[in-house]
């Protein structure tokens, strides 16, 4: 699979703004640095006219040049691997601004106004600026603007950046990976990409999200000191509201029916309605518990995902699956609350934990084996790559791994068949969860279940003994464990009695075939399901 920059820059990349915001200097640099070519959209405009903008305006008027102007942006829109600067109004106009945004990633520029002042004195071809006072107008203008401007989701304020500075956030901005993801509701993004909690609230207004609206940020006690505070930031700069609610790190305190109760009272206490919006920022616990929250106040509010795990980024995030623990098992209470965007950057993985890193891990090997055989590959051959196992530029695989589990959910959104291939590992990994008090962490559980599926694939006839030798090998290559501690196996299947994956008298088992194939199968015999088990180091009752 290509780069997350070679996905987005395939594609062109168009700079926007008011002016005076740099878009030129930007655009040329962008252009020069990446080796494109550079389309000014004023400049073209003005070749083909044979005389300047403030001609066309004074001697064909307004109307005639914004003509001109959106046949350039149909134009432009066909061609790839350009770097386009836009005349200041040229997306102002809806249908220009979604022409442009199927070319490529739109970067809007913003300026202060003294700024612009600044920028722009001494400037007579400007023809808007034509007037007596020319603050006056450029408050006017943006006003005019401002609900447009605010639709485009990247926006980088450039009152006090250099044109490198900005050059490098735009180069950034275009190395995004953007994955919708479809429910019976409507769709929701997902964008990908490092240091996009800076651009949360520009996203955030761009699908909706009125200015003045609050937003409550739900994050637990490690995670909130370290980037609630960039978070709140961009939703201010965005116009928005933001408080902070805080919740227990940890699953056996965080995810819980008191902590939804708790986060009911910080909603009502930070002013939130039903015109406002949960952004759960954290872990997999944290999506859980605040979408679970988001789903149930008032009846329901909007839900914003912010995962700061790899395991929540490429597993808990998506899908819509909310809920809590109940003492007799995991998730038995909850609800579908799909969220109306989600925002990974995989930079914050520099100051994830070694042990919840791995974790993470399990849940992206867990998607290679259920539908993705170049990933499972990659994650083979790359096992024993110390700078791959670096939190770095993680956005590839965050990416390949979310495609397996988008195509299932879309298919499935309620889980009433398909979806349930990505419980692989699951059935064995939720009891043994439970047993440990929690100790073991989700990924490192679902790799033992991994691997007794396997086996269990094998004893049944349905897989090679190969497979097992394959998929405990690379579990084991990224540090994750494949054998059970040592448990009753009859505690084991006592435990997962309590399951959601039970149907009936039975449980459903999601087994594999061959890396990229699996299967749901119920009734497992228990013998088999002992001396697998057993096998992978629990301990059975004479």
């Amino acid at each position: 699979m290509p780069s997350a920059l070679n996905l987005s820059l395939s594609k062109n990349i168009v700079i926007t703004g008011f002016m005076g915001t740099g878009k030129t200097s930007v655009g040329r640099a962008v252009a020069e640095r990446l080796g494109r070519e550079f389309v000014d959209m004023d400049a073209v405009i003005e070749s083909r006219a044979g005389k300047p903008i403030a001609r066309i305006f004074a001697e064909d008027g307004e109307p005639a040049f914004r003509q001109i102007e959106a046949a350039l942006c149909e134009e432009l829109r066909a061609r790839d691997g350009l770097v386009i600067a836009t005349g200041g109004g040229a997306l102002v106009s809806p249908a220009n601004r979604a022409r442009m945004m199927t070319s490529g990633p739109v970067v809007c520029l913003t300026c202060d106004v003294d700024e612009i002042l600044r920028r722009v004195d001494g400037n007579v071809d400007r023809p808007l600026l034509a007037v007596a006072d020319r603050r006056a107008q450029i408050e006017r203008l943006l006003q005019a603007r401002r609900e447009a401007y605010a639709a485009i989701p990247w926006q980088i304020d450039t009152t006090a950046l250099t044109i490198e500075e900005v050059t490098d956030q735009v180069i950034g901005i275009a190395g995004v990976i953007t994955l919708p993801v479809h429910h019976p509701e409507g769709q929701y993004d997902i964008h990908i990409g490092n240091g996009m909690l800076k651009y949360i609230g520009g996203t955030l207004r761009a699908i909706g999200i009125a200015e003045g609206s609050r937003v409550a940020i739900v994050s637990n006690t490690v995670v909130a000191p370290l980037y609630a505070g960039q978070v709140t930031a961009s939703l201010q700069s965005a116009g928005c509201v933001p408080f902070v609610c805080s919740i227990p790190d940890g699953e056996p305190f965080g995810k819980t029916l008191a902590t939804v109760a708790s986060l009911y009272n910080q909603f009502l206490v930070g002013g939130l309605d039903r015109s406002g919006t949960v952004l759960a920022l954290g872990g997999g616990v944290t999506g859980d518990v605040a979408g679970f929250a988001a789903a149930t106040f008032m009846r329901g509010v909007r839900f914003v995902q912010v995962p700061t795990t790899l395991l929540a980024m490429v597993d808990a995030s998506v899908g819509g699956k909310t809920g809590v623990d109940l003492p007799q098992g995991k998730n038995l209470v909850g609800a579908f609350k799909q969220p109306v965007l989600v925002v990974i950057d995989p930079a914050v993985l520099a100051t994830l934990p070694a042990d919840e890193f791995r974790s993470g891990m399990a849940e992206m090997i867990k998607h290679g084996v259920i539908g993705d055989v170049a990933l499972s590959v990659e994650l083979e051959s790359r096992q024993g790559d110390e700078e791959t196992r670096r939190p770095g530029d993680w956005g590839d695989w965050i990416a390949r791994a979310l495609q397996v589990k988008i195509a299932v959910v879309e298919q499935d959104p309620f889980e009433q068949g398909r979806r349930a291939v990505l419980n692989l590992g699951h059935t064995v990994g939720h009891a043994l969860e439970k047993l440990s008090g929690f100790s073991l962490r989700h990924g490192e559980a679902v790799s033992i279940g991994m691997a007794a599926a396997a086996r269990i694939a094998v004893e049944l006839g349905r897989a090679d003994a190969s497979l097992v030798d394959r998929i405990e090998a690379v579990l084991s290559a990224w540090e994750l464990p494949v054998r059970c501690p040592p448990v009753d196996t009859d505690a084991i299947l006592a435990a997962m009695t309590h399951d959601k994956k039970k149907q009936g008298h039975g449980l459903r088992w999601v087994l594999p075939h061959a890396i990229g194939q699996v299967e749901i199968i119920a009734d497992v015999p228990v013998q088999v399901v002992k001396s697998v088990l057993c096998s992978l180091g629990a301990r059975s009752k004479p």
